[in-house]
């Protein structure tokens, strides 16, 4: 196992960890919430500390996203092209995210300096660096998860294998494997047509 193999099994097992967490709490505190307002008292404190693990949870799965190439992308153009432009294209594309992501963890670092010793409004002992402490971090996550899956999607790229293809073609073999021939009709555009 190659060290970028090891360090991005690890960096994966981290966030679904840290994303399971912050899901499992933001579920509980919701349903805290929705019990205590039925029961006609509510928390000061839920629509804060929701807002915040809301965006913690974006900036983590957004990582783990960014690690499993996982984000929206359309890669038609880009297999259309011979493989030095296709090439080089993705290697300004990727270029473009890293500097989008060292500006944003940049910017982050700048924010928690303007916002030193500022509090929750319902949690004064909560300090809003501690909450906003995501941008910077996220920010960096991201970037080292491009970095720990480039090596894999350019390879990728090299033997013009689409990357999108590749998760529908994923899915189609698991939904026949699952359903059979049903997902076979549902392909040749013959489900439903039976049915009266």
């Amino acid at each position: 196992m190659t060290f970028v193999n090891w360090a991005s099994r690890a960096l994966e097992l981290v966030l679904e960890i840290v994303a399971g967490v912050i899901v499992v709490a933001l579920t509980a505190i919701v349903v805290y919430a929705v019990v205590t307002r039925t029961l006609g008292f509510s928390p000061s404190w839920y629509d804060e500390v929701a807002s915040v693990l809301l965006a913690w949870l974006t900036y983590y799965a957004s990582a783990l996203a960014a690690l499993k190439r996982g984000h929206i992308g359309f890669d038609g153009v880009l297999m259309a092209l011979s493989p030095g432009p296709r090439l080089a294209l993705a290697a300004l594309a990727e270029i473009i995210v890293l500097a989008f992501f060292a500006i944003l963890a940049w910017t982050g670092m700048v924010v928690l300096d303007v916002l030193e010793g500022s509090t929750l409004v319902s949690l004064t002992w909560v300090p809003v660096q501690l909450t906003q402490s995501v941008i910077p971090i996220g920010a960096v996550l991201f970037i080292v998860a491009e970095l720990l899956s480039m090596p894999g999607y350019f390879a990728k790229l090299r033997a013009g294998i689409s990357v999108e293809h590749e998760e529908v073609e994923h899915a189609v073999a698991t939904a026949r494997e699952e359903y059979g021939a049903d997902v076979e009709a549902l392909l040749r555009g013959q489900a439903g047509r039976a049915r009266p």
